[in-house]
């Protein structure tokens, strides 16, 4: 099943990733045809932008739970009354650091990670705010083949302590600066989980370059050295700008992305503006 056979229409994205849907009203239950073939879209192109949805935080969820289960968000404080949605926010006068500024594919330090994340623009500044977005298969497939014969059965060692954990850029002094979004650290950032560096996608078997800036600390059994600096290759091979879409916000725009085969990051450049995105968090579904 795929896009042609439903009643949506794709615009390609000048990009190496993502389409834009239209033609699809997500405020109304999607019946099975339309599900189906909008996850078929979303697995081929790995980023969905879907604008002109004036969704309520109902219809979100709505539309979350239809593309795959609930997830886990180990660091968020959710809404009131919505336990899977969390608000991504920053008001107009805040000066704390921009959140998710660094590279990362969401919560990769869990033994089984998300498989997609949905956000939707609620307040958009008129500037600035841009999602950056990098084709993790692309990294993959253009590294050289002896890198890629080192590191085909490696295994990254990922923590969110850089983050979240109380010394972290989420610890207690960003939470005496002042934010105003709902993150909660705690000293449980401090583990750490291996994952594949060569990730194949478990429901398109392609390969993935698999680590992130944000999360990834290093390679297990490799010397500190040898370590790093394959991490530091890496981290600026995966964000080369042939790789990378630079997603500008609208008003209730809906973005769907697969954490499997994506890394994606924050920028600033709104100051003096609010900013209200809600978002949930998508696990892997299970095998039939």
């Amino acid at each position: 099943m795929n896009a042609s056979s439903a009643s949506f229409s794709i615009e390609q994205i000048d990009a190496p990733l993502g389409v834009v849907v239209r033609d699809l009203d997500l405020t109304q239950p999607l019946d099975p045809l339309n599900l189906s073939a909008l996850r078929s879209t979303w697995l081929q192109h790995q980023l969905l932008v879907m604008p002109n949805q004036a969704m309520s935080i109902t219809d979100l969820e709505r539309f979350a739970h239809g593309m795959g289960p609930y997830g886990e968000d180990p660091y968020f404080e959710a809404m009131p009354g919505h336990p899977h949605v969390a608000q991504v926010r920053r008001e107009a006068d805040e000066t704390t650091r921009i959140f998710a500024e660094a590279w990362h594919s969401d919560w990769s330090f869990m033994a089984s990670p998300p498989a997609a994340t949905v956000l939707l623009g609620s307040i958009i500044p008129p500037h600035g705010g841009n999602t950056l977005f990098s084709n993790q298969y692309a990294a993959w497939d253009a590294l050289p083949d002896d890198v890629k014969s080192r590191l085909r059965d490696a295994k990254g060692i990922h923590s969110a302590r850089r983050g979240y954990a109380r010394d972290g850029a989420y610890g207690e002094k960003d939470r005496e600066a002042g934010r105003s979004m709902a993150i909660r650290f705690d000293d449980s950032a401090l583990k750490t989980q291996l994952q594949p560096i060569a990730r194949v996608h478990p429901e398109t078997g392609r390969t993935a370059l698999y680590v992130s800036p944000g999360y990834t600390l290093g390679i297990e059994g490799w010397s500190e050295n040898e370590s790093q600096e394959m991490m530091m290759f890496l981290f600026a091979h995966q964000t080369r700008s042939e790789f990378v879409y630079s997603h500008r916000w609208s008003p209730d725009t809906l973005l769907m992305w697969d954490n499997r085969c994506l890394i994606h990051a924050a920028t600033g450049g709104y100051e003096g503006h609010r900013r209200l995105l809600h978002r949930i968090t998508i696990a892997e579904r299970q095998p039939a």
